[in-house]
């Protein structure tokens, strides 16, 4: 028996007056994932707890089954880890954004409008060389532009702590802020010093770097700071192969997902058009993830678009975000054996396209499949799923449930 689980991130919404009090989900035309749960078994997931808005690190390691209270360290160490960046025990990663201030510091956008890859990858070029020329007062440093806007920081060498705060206030309009140790150690207050003069230097690095100036002359914004957030060190988790005795592989673009997904054991199989965000290539991924089942018996196929459209509270591109998953599906279905395969599909977390973030409504999941107890659901979205046969579970629950689907799960007691 396999398996694949799909995970379109941030998927779930929440209803929206433009679509007649519809999620997008339930507005866009998923004729694929409606088959997915009115052949199998559907439910509600609470990720975390409920109305716990949980963040995509800690959302992808609960639905691989782990307990986040005991395995999470920290976000940076898995944004580094699936940018190809080594990390050590004793290391600090951070995830970072490019980002636009104006002359007074003040963010304009946390994101620099979504900078393009290309943009953001000259960027980092001119931020290393700086560091080379002018190096911290650190063991070893490393900058590395990654998706987008986004790119991971990495500090090596004795007396540093992960107990500092961080540079980006979460909102515009309001100044960077200064990173503060969290403790009364020496090493924090190291570290924190040393990350207020890196933003500076950073700063100094880009501000006046031709892809900004080139920026600027098409009316696009600057990509003229580096905010630091998410401090993380490597996590010390059992690979699935170990927990579950399944061979396992992944198939995601976007760096956190990736890292995650490696510190699990699972192989990451690399696609061809495969970019994180709107224009990815998800047929490209089903065909890959069809590929992968011959070797793996799971295989986790991961979406990010979806998130930020709502992120962006652009409800109709996150329907059509939703329509191509959908397609995903289709592709799937018409092309593994179903006597033999389980399709799982959900998302890892809510995101609300009215607070254009993370939010605590529990997410929709459906699994078809040979043997599954199939139940009265018909259509797939967040009202339909509630009335599931799996009820109402937690994100940890579900490989566990998918485990057993596959022949896998140990006998609790004698």
């Amino acid at each position: 028996m396999k398996a694949v689980l799909v995970i379109a991130d941030g998927m779930a919404d929440v209803p929206l007056k433009e679509l007649k009090r519809r999620t997008p989900l339930e507005a866009a035309q998923t004729l694929s994932m409606d088959r997915i749960a009115d052949l199998g078994i559907c439910g509600m997931i609470d990720v975390i707890a409920p109305g716990i808005p949980p963040g995509s690190d800690i959302a992808h390691l609960a639905l691989l089954g782990y307990d986040v209270m005991e395995v999470y360290t920290g976000r940076g160490a898995l944004e580094a880890i699936g940018s190809g960046v080594d990390i050590l025990p004793n290391d600090l990663a951070f995830r970072c954004n490019f980002a636009s201030v104006d002359k007074d510091f003040n963010v304009m956008d946390r994101r620099a409008g979504r900078i393009e890859n290309e943009d953001a990858a000259k960027l980092a070029v001119a931020i290393e060389e700086s560091l080379r020329d002018d190096p911290p007062d650190v063991g070893d440093i490393l900058f590395k532009s990654s998706v987008q806007h986004r790119a991971v920081l990495r500090l090596s060498g004795p007396n540093l702590s992960p107990m500092v705060s961080d540079t980006d206030p979460l909102k515009t309009g309001v100044k960077v802020l200064k990173s503060r140790p969290l403790d009364n150690s020496r090493e924090a207050k190291r570290t924190s010093e040393i990350l207020n003069k890196l933003t500076q230097q950073m700063h100094e690095a880009v501000k006046n770097h031709p892809t900004n100036e080139e920026r600027i002359s098409r009316g696009l914004l600057p990509a003229n700071n580096v905010l630091i957030r998410g401090v993380g060190q490597l996590p010390e988790i059992d690979p699935l192969t170990l927990l579950y005795g399944i061979h396992p592989a992944a198939i995601a673009a976007v760096p956190l997902v990736r890292g995650i997904c490696k510190t699990a054991g699972m192989r990451l199989i690399p696609v061809p058009g495969a970019t994180g965000t709107y224009e990815t290539d998800v047929i490209a991924k089903a065909k890959a993830a069809v590929e992968a089942l011959h070797s793996y018996s799971f295989v986790l196929i991961h979406v990010k678009a979806t998130d930020l459209a709502g992120h962006d509270n652009r409800p109709p591109k996150k329907m059509k975000m939703i329509e191509k998953v959908d397609a995903l599906t289709t592709h799937l279905i018409n092309n593994v054996d179903l006597d033999k395969t389980f399709i799982a599909v959900t998302a890892d977390h809510t995101t609300s396209s009215i607070k254009q973030a993370h939010s605590g409504e529990p997410v929709p999941v459906a699994i078809m499949g040979p043997h599954v107890r199939v139940d009265d659901v018909k259509e797939f979205g967040e009202r339909p799923c509630m009335k599931g046969g799996l009820g109402r579970i937690r994100g940890k629950d579900l490989m566990p449930i998918l485990v057993d689907l596959l022949g896998k799960a140990e006998k609790a007691g004698s």
